[in-house]
């Protein structure tokens, strides 16, 4: 789980005018290609969303170097290629699909990771040699005793900030570090202290992803989930006070319902990715509708399907009449339908265009 946030923001920053709005941010935004690594963590996240691992192993850990090289030559025009899924560094074939897919020629090659493996200066230069340039690590806290305790894995903490500083110091070579930390009841109340901790260790941009409410995140979401106006106005009291301590705050709130964040300042107003990923045949007809199934087919024998992240979430979001009164209708991908068991309908408030005027009254 990981954000978009924006391409260039310390341009796009420079005057109100300038600056895109998160709508336009969202409808220019181009799939990046995600490349499935295994399911094989170190860490024991309460709120992973693979929840399921055994039943997501022999998906993930499908991929080989016949089916890189394949999905790279098929996706050539592709801005971003992502290694993904379970930890990546704890696939030993990484470093030589980076590889591959600098000699593709792809822009941007980067890992979602929790960082541990990033500590160890030698592995994160051999990355970086490889033509890795973009580092997404997952840090849930400006503290072992928080971090730890949502990843339930002693020790974690250490590791994780060890591997920024390690990137950090290899920034000279093209490297951009940003990291996502996963908003919960715990860390909520140190969003201001987390983002202070993480700019301060080098982070480029810091992206607070609220939790999908699929996996463990459902499981435990009366222990962990805040209401999502809950999250977005701690979010811009944040926002607005460490405004007044820097010129650009390099935060993102992502995966919330825009209408729920309308007190956050637009710039740092997030959104998540669009991508997809490649998967066996014979797991993708679980996900994948069967009117468009054929004509998803690939790889060099068929073996292989094209899975969106919208086959993954549209069944499992929702929106109401009223959602189509508001701006923000065709880019919002709508509620989680576990979160509105729990909590209704009732802090979602369409946020009507006044085209004539050029603003948004509720």
């Amino acid at each position: 789980m990981t954000e978009a946030a924006i391409d260039n923001p310390e341009h796009a920053g420079r005057t109100r005018q300038a600056e895109p709005s998160i709508e336009g941010r969202i409808r220019a935004t181009t799939p990046r290609v995600h490349i499935l690594t295994g399911a094989v963590c170190n860490n024991n996240c309460i709120f992973c969303m693979e929840e399921d691992r055994d039943g997501r192993y022999v998906t993930n850990s499908a991929t080989s170097d016949d089916s890189v090289r394949w999905i790279l030559e098929n996706n050539a025009d592709t801005e971003e290629v992502c290694f993904t899924s379970g930890e990546p560094t704890t696939n030993r074939a990484l470093p030589r699909w980076v590889a591959m897919a600098k000699r593709a020629g792809v822009p941007t090659i980067s890992v979602m990771t929790n960082g541990r493996a990033l500590s160890y200066v030698r592995y994160a230069k051999g990355l970086v040699a490889a033509g890795m340039n973009k580092f997404y690590v997952s840090i849930h806290g400006h503290e072992k005793r928080l971090h730890d305790g949502l990843t339930r894995t002693p020790d974690s903490f250490e590791q994780t900030v060890a591997g920024l500083d390690v990137i950090t110091t290899l920034k000279r070579y093209g490297v951009s570090l940003h990291t996502s930390t996963v908003i919960t009841r715990r860390n909520l109340p140190h969003v201001a202290a987390i983002y202070r901790f993480l700019r301060a260790h080098g982070v480029d941009q810091v992206v607070f992803n609220v939790m999908q409410a699929n996996g463990r995140a459902n499981t435990y979401f009366d222990q962990l989930f805040p209401p999502y106006a809950e999250i977005a106005a701690a979010f811009a009291a944040f926002a607005e006070a460490q405004a007044k301590r820097e010129r650009r705050v390099m935060a993102f709130l992502v995966d919330i319902p825009l209408c729920t964040t309308e007190a956050v300042p637009d710039f740092n107003r997030g959104y998540v990715e669009r991508y997809l990923h490649f998967e066996p045949a014979s797991s993708a007809h679980e996900v994948v509708d069967p009117a468009v199934l054929d004509s998803r087919i690939g790889g060099e024998d068929g073996g292989l399907v094209q899975i969106r992240r919208a086959d993954l979430d549209d069944a499992q979001r929702q929106k109401r009449a009223e959602c189509g009164r508001c701006r923000y209708d065709d880019v919002c991908e709508g509620v989680w339908g576990n979160y509105l068991r729990r909590y209704g309908w009732d802090e979602f408030v369409p946020v009507v265009s006044d085209v004539a005027e050029g603003c948004a009254t509720r």
